[in-house]
C-alpha cells in the first residue's frame, strides 16, 4: 500500500520526471530511514508496546522499529479505513518529504551533500560512529553520524554503505530544515 500510494503520488504530483526519476523519488521517501524520522515526528514511539528487553535497549527510538511500526499503522489504516483512509494518510505524513526529495533528485548522495552542508555550517566534516550486529551471513550495520560532535543521525543498513547513507540523509533532512539558506542573488 505505501509504495503504491508514494508511487501514484510522484507520478501524479511530477509528471516531468522520466520513469527511473519517478522511482529513484519513490525510493527516496519509501526507505526505512525516512519513515523512522516520520515516526518520530508524530510520537510513535511511545506508543509501542514491547517487551522488557526490548524496551530496555531503548527499542522505542530504534528507526528500524519505528519504521515498522509506521508500516504497521499504514496497513491497520488500511484495514480499518479502506483505501481512501490510508492513501490520505501516507500522503498526509509523506507529502513534503516528496516536495523536499524531487528538489534534491540530483543529490540522493546524501554523505556528499551532507558533507557539503556541515562544511558550510560548521567549517567541519561529519564523522561516521559504525556497529554490526549478527552473524556474518546476516549482519546489519548501524551507524551515527556525528555533525559538530553532536550526534546528528542515525541509520541502519545491509552494508556499511547503506547505514552510512541512511544515517546521512536523516542528518541532512534534520540540518536543511534548520538551517538558512544561501541566497543566490
Amino acid at each position: 500500500m505505501l509504495g503504491w500510494v508514494v508511487a501514484a503520488m510522484a507520478f501524479r504530483e511530477h509528471t516531468d520526471l522520466a520513469e527511473g526519476r519517478l522511482t529513484d523519488l519513490r525510493k527516496s521517501v519509501v526507505n526505512a530511514a525516512t519513515l523512522a524520522q516520520v515516526a518520530q515526528e508524530i510520537e510513535l514511539g511511545p506508543c509501542l508496546l514491547l517487551g522488557r528487553g526490548e524496551a530496555a535497549a531503548g527499542g522505542r527510538t530504534k528507526p528500524s522499529i519505528l519504521s515498522d511500526a509506521l508500516e504497521a499503522v499504514f496497513g491497520a489504516v488500511y484495514l480499518d479505513g479502506g483505501t481512501e483512509a490510508a492513501r490520505a494518510l501516507i500522503e498526509r505524513l509523506l507529502g513534503s518529504r516528496m516536495k523536499m526529495a524531487a528538489d534534491r533528485l540530483d543529490r540522493l548522495d546524501f554523505k556528499t551533500v551532507l558533507q557539503e552542508l556541515t562544511a558550510r555550517l560548521f567549517d567541519t566534516a561529519p564523522v561516521y560512529v559504525l556497529s554490526e550486529t549478527g552473524p556474518d551471513h546476516e549482519k546489519s550495520f548501524f551507524a551515527t553520524v556525528i555533525v559538530a560532535g553532536k550526534p546528528a543521525g542515525t541509520g541502519q543498513g545491509r552494508s556499511k554503505k547503506l547505514a552510512e547513507q541512511a544515517a546521512a540523509e536523516q542528518a541532512w533532512v534534520a540540518l536543511a530544515e534548520s538551517s538558512p539558506q544561501p541566497s543566490t542573488g
